[in-house]
């Protein structure tokens, strides 16, 4: 079974990554711990926190993060929570809203999107969450090779 997460507000940028990645992570921002150890417990998800209280308290569905930076974050999830994400699954959440991305016809997103975008790509994908749109752009390319430096550089630790 994929493992899913809440994260905590000490680590909105991991959770992003964590998405990215294509885990399903709850981030509700500034909640309470009794919301988040809440969240974990009701939705079988484990806690993600740098709040070493809280995470005691998650036991054993909890991990602990004590790197600062974001890389260092995501390096020590990957190898505390021994994640081995299939890159067929990146980029397949929504950043803001975690939902799963759906295919949009090119169509239905002519006015979502800037003119230049829509007329130098075919592939869209949806949110049916927030109604974000993505396309594979450059921010995309820099995302999923920021990606794979980050997961070679927690294997190889």
């Amino acid at each position: 079974m994929t493992p899913r997460f809440v994260v905590d507000t000490m680590l909105g940028r991991l959770a992003r990554w964590l998405r990215a990645m294509g885990y399903d992570t709850l981030y509700p921002g500034q909640a309470e711990d009794h919301r988040l150890l809440q969240l974990a417990r009701a939705e079988g998800r484990i806690l993600v926190t740098r709040d070493r209280g809280l995470a005691r308290l998650a036991e054993p569905y909890s991990c602990l993060i004590r790197g600062e930076q974001v890389d260092d974050q995501v390096i020590e999830a990957v190898q505390r929570l021994v994640l081995n994400p299939d890159n067929g699954d990146w980029l397949s959440r929504c950043l803001e809203c975690n939902a799963s991305l759906e295919p949009g016809s090119r169509e239905s997103i002519r006015d979502l999107v800037p003119e230049h975008v829509f007329a130098t790509h075919t592939a869209f994908m949806r949110c049916p969450g927030c109604g974000r749109i993505y396309w594979a752009g450059s921010h995309a390319d820099r995302m999923v090779t920021r990606l794979s430096q980050l997961l070679d550089r927690a294997r190889s630790h």
